[in-house]
Order: C-alpha cells, then sequence, then structure tokens
C-alpha cells in the first residue's frame, strides 16, 4: 500500500506539470511590447499543399525588440508568409522588401496593457482548473485506496500530502502570472 500511495503522489507531480506546461506556453505568446519569435508560434501556412507552422518554412528572427524579420527558406513564399501573418489576428502589419517579411511591433497603449493582463489572468485560472482537476482525481484515488484497506488516518494524511502538492503548483501558477504581469506593465 505503501508504493502505491508513493506513486500517486508521484504521479500528480506528473501530471500537474502539464497545466504548468501549457501556462507557460500560452503566457509567452502574449507579447509584453518586445518583439519575440514565440509571438509567430500560432501562425500555418499552405506549403505545397500541406498546412505547416510558420517556422517550418521560414527563419524568424529578432534583430532589435521591435522588430521581427521573417527569412523563408524559398523566395517564392514570402507573399504566402505575408498574408498568414495577416491572416494571424496579431494586429501587426507585415511589410515586404522581396526578401524578408518585416514586423515591426508597436508600443502596447495602457488599455492594450491591461487587456493582455486580463488574459494573462485568465491563462493562469486555466491552468488552476487543470491543477483541481487533476487533484480530484488523485482525491478519488485516495478513497478508492481506503476502500482497498487504507486506514482512514493514512487516508486522510495522503490528501493532506495531496492538497500541498496543489497549493505548491497553484503557487507556480500565481508567481508566474505576475511575473507576466510586470512585464506587460513594465513601459
Amino acid at each position: 500500500m505503501e508504493e502505491e500511495i508513493e506513486m500517486l503522489l508521484m504521479t500528480l507531480e506528473e501530471d500537474m506539470e502539464k497545466p504548468i506546461s501549457f501556462l507557460d506556453k500560452a503566457l509567452l505568446k502574449l507579447r509584453a511590447g518586445r518583439a519575440n519569435p514565440a509571438m509567430l508560434e500560432g501562425i500555418n501556412i499552405e506549403y505545397y499543399g500541406s498546412i505547416v507552422k510558420l517556422t517550418q518554412v521560414a527563419n524568424v528572427s529578432t534583430p532589435d525588440a521591435r522588430t521581427i524579420f521573417v527569412q523563408p527558406f524559398e523566395k517564392q513564399m514570402i507573399t504566402d508568409v505575408e498574408k498568414a501573418i495577416q491572416n494571424g489576428n496579431l494586429g501587426l502589419n507585415p511589410q515586404n522588401n522581396g526578401e524578408i517579411v518585416i514586423l515591426n511591433i508597436p508600443p502596447l497603449t495602457e488599455e492594450r496593457r491591461r487587456e493582455l493582463v486580463r488574459v494573462a489572468k485568465a491563462e493562469g485560472e486555466d491552468a488552476k482548473v487543470g491543477i483541481r482537476a487533476i487533484r480530484k482525481t488523485a482525491m478519488d484515488d485516495a478513497k478508492r485506496m481506503e476502500k482497498d484497506g487504507l486506514s482512514e488516518d493514512n487516508r486522510k494524511s495522503l490528501e493532506d500530502d495531496i492538497q500541498k502538492v496543489v497549493e505548491t503548483f497553484n503557487s507556480t501558477i500565481e508567481k508566474r502570472v505576475s511575473l507576466k504581469e510586470a512585464d506587460i506593465m513594465k513601459v
């Protein structure tokens, strides 16, 4: 029974890493006024009849804090890359110089910053919902283990351990969201 408890706690932590990882990716896509290649991660493009990610058909770089360069591997793809970025609803206006697509990142307005903070908080709340769902499953497993012979005291102790893990991960989520909020609000 002791091994089963340890396995449950290890699995719990592994499962809780998934919402954290998803949150990190979501927060990375939120722009904080600086150019970041991750901003283009959600952009897909048609390439010889297949839909692929933009990064599979072009190099994406940031020469400075306000500019993103997208250089297609094949020059004939440049207009397709430009259209894909326009259709990506990023609020960016791509410019094409014949070899690369240049994206100038405008400074964020106060209103846009507040909107991005709301989005970051919503992403954090989504991660917490994922954590709660995993917690519920673990608590159900603890109750099942009690039916299989675990004492009530040990079940309560296990539930306390589960709750401590949940609180640790919720704290991690709050820290990451507040760091992103500070980054967004920094002018």
